[in-house]
């Protein structure tokens, strides 16, 4: 199933019920709202502390669903979708890169994107380390994540998020500990792997948005 685009109708975290009609839910234009993001396109979803960007991409991924109103890929809702179906779905459609990256600080960087890409075997090694080198990091590839920099780590996590097929990627405040200069190398390759498969960027932000032209801004 090629994920075409992802619908969210009047949708509301449960922690939320009760405050529909707070100021900052009602100016938010995911939340009680109807939003389609269309593969192949870009998004910044820019957002407070707090406001669910976090959330958002979980309940985007599967990981969880205790939320009010639905979501929708290619007007199937997503909570008719069976355990295989998600993997599927996380394996080829979907990927996602979580704000607080999840690498194994036991092993090495290359080890930790490996893990990743011998679902599908989407990369070579050699491709693999190409990909750390463009965002300075390829010297760092037999170290262990646990001794790299919280920088490092997030661009380990960004190649490792990358080493898959998808339809759409999610990234959540991809770039929060990077430079401007980083920031700008991090982008290009995101905006390089999407758009050699003709797929869609989603990405949150608190205050460091990740540099991608022509991007829809939407606000949480």
């Amino acid at each position: 199933m090629t994920i075409n685009q992802i619908t969210i109708s009047q949708a509301l975290p449960r922690v939320f019920d009760g405050m529909q009609g707070d100021e900052a839910i009602r100016a938010s234009q995911v939340w009680l709202a109807d939003i389609t993001f269309v593969k192949g396109q870009r998004y910044l979803v820019a957002a407070e502390s707090g406001a669910g960007k976090s959330s958002l991409c979980s309940f985007l991924y599967g990981q969880r669903h205790d939320y009010l109103g639905q979501i929708l890929f290619n007007s199937q809702p997503v909570n008719t979708f069976s355990r295989k179906q998600w993997c599927n779905i996380r394996q080829r459609h979907l990927a996602l890169l979580p704000q607080e990256m999840r690498l194994f600080p036991e092993l090495t960087a290359l080890e930790n994107v490996q893990l990743k890409n011998r679902l599908t075997n989407r990369y070579s090694e050699h491709e693999i380390l190409q990909m750390l080198d463009r965002l300075e990091i390829g010297w760092k590839a037999n170290e262990k994540a646990g001794h790299l920099s919280i920088g490092q780590q997030q661009r380990v996590a960004i190649v490792r998020t990358l080493c898959q097929p998808f339809d759409f990627i999610l990234l959540d405040e991809p770039v929060s500990h990077l430079d401007a200069r980083n920031n700008q190398a991090v982008a290009q390759l995101v905006s390089e792997v999407a758009e050699s498969q003709g797929a869609g960027i989603i990405s949150t932000s608190v205050g460091n948005p990740l540099d991608l032209p022509n991007c829809s801004l939407i606000h949480l």
